[in-house]
């Protein structure tokens, strides 16, 4: 990993990128809206009419109201009542339209993208948070499947109890689901979320997979995740209805942190993939060819320091010294290439050979996050080929 010194850290600037992204984005919309009659646009609103309008008409409201959440806008709109919602849908028109020309354009572009991947033989893996946020078109458009109060608000909250990460927990704050409702109706909330996300991915990683054998409920008067509890969750009959009505599913079940002999139990029923991390593992842990096959192996994930990083800070604190094996990030990942793993994700920042400053995420931490972005010239034929060579070398 010696070429790591030749990259320049970049940090996107949210702040500055969205609204001058929102401005290219309108002036491209004021020529499209020139060309009704597009009929890829048309068959594009049709295949997506069970969610298109109302999130379409939610982010219109939420400029409509600066920003504010839907909890907080005029009651008869955060309770859906129709003849209102007719009113805005008029009323809001034009923007309604750009947030449907925003999706369409992004779904074109993302099929694109995967449709050139797919013909190289390159699968895509799309993340499947196991929750949704408090204010979004979801909570609004289907509030019976979710605890919330009259007001919308919720009143038990997701998150993770103390653990590697925090000492006083996770507290997320997604509200947490109704589950009997929505076994009413065969989670069909459910089946249409996975559905459309299985048009554009290959495979899917559910995020928090063992919230569905049991999950950390707190009370949302709580400011920390300590004072919570372990509930059921819909476990196997879940995922049996799901593959009654959409097939064997192609999913990757992310079981990292406490997890139970009934969590293996509810992904080895359907044959899920779990996951394992390098930087998690111990000595007796260490990857070897006889390496359980059904496990996704990350030498870190998005919440994890890259690999220089874990490792410089790990060794610096037991030699007093800075490191100085430019290959050791190199030795981790051919360790898990020649493992028995089924797969092998590798972020890019550790086949860069970066350190603690290209990290995507710190869990816990509300802002600063997910800056990181590759440059074009990062990946140089030195590295490229080295990955060729350990791909071929492991049958990757």
């Amino acid at each position: 990993m010696a070429e790591a010194e030749a990259v320049n850290t970049c940090y996107l600037d949210f702040s500055t990128v969205i609204p001058t992204k929102m401005g290219i984005l309108l002036k491209a919309y004021g020529v499209f809206k020139g060309y009704p009659t597009d009929q890829a646009f048309i068959r594009f609103r049709e295949d997506n009419s069970s969610w298109l309008p109302d999130y379409a008409l939610f982010m219109a409201l939420k400029d409509y109201y600066g920003g504010l959440p839907w909890q907080q806008w005029d009651v008869s709109l955060a309770t859906r009542k129709e003849e209102v919602l007719a009113q805005f849908r008029s009323k809001l028109q034009e923007q309604v339209e750009f947030h449907y020309f925003l999706q369409y354009i992004f779904a074109c572009q993302w099929q694109n993208l995967r449709s050139y991947a797919n013909s190289r033989g390159v699968k895509i893996i799309g993340d499947l948070p196991i929750f949704v946020a408090a204010d979004s078109s979801d909570t609004w458009v289907a509030s019976q499947y979710f605890t919330l109060d009259a007001g919308g608000n919720p009143t038990k909250v997701a998150g993770v109890p103390p653990d590697y990460f925090s000492n006083t927990g996770q507290r997320w704050g997604n509200p947490l689901y109704r589950w009997d409702i929505m076994k009413e109706d065969e989670y069909l909330w459910w089946r249409e979320r996975i559905k459309h996300l299985l048009g554009a991915v290959d495979y899917i990683r559910i995020d928090h997979f063992r919230g569905f054998e049991a999950y950390w409920e707190i009370p949302s008067t709580e400011e920390t995740a300590v004072n919570g509890q372990w509930v059921k969750g819909p476990g196997e009959q879940f995922f049996a209805m799901l593959e009654k009505h959409l097939g064997q599913l192609p999913i990757i079940a992310e079981d990292l942190g406490y997890i139970t002999a009934e969590v293996h139990a509810l992904k080895n029923t359907f044959g899920f993939p779990g996951m394992k991390v390098l930087q998690f593992i111990s000595e007796e842990e260490w990857p070897s060819k006889a390496e359980n096959q059904n496990i996704v192996y990350y030498t870190g994930t998005h919440d994890n320091d890259t690999l220089l990083g874990w490792y410089q800070d790990k060794i610096q604190s037991l030699m007093d010294r800075p490191l100085d094996n430019a290959n050791i990030g190199w030795e981790f990942i051919e360790t898990l290439y020649r493992s028995g793993a089924a797969w092998v994700v590798t972020p890019i920042q550790d086949i860069l050979g970066l350190g603690t400053e290209a990290r995507m995420n710190i869990p816990g931490t509300p802002g600063g996050n997910w800056r990181w972005r590759l440059q074009p010239d990062a990946l140089t034929e030195k590295t490229t080929q080295r990955v060729v060579e350990l791909t071929l070398r492991y049958c990757r």
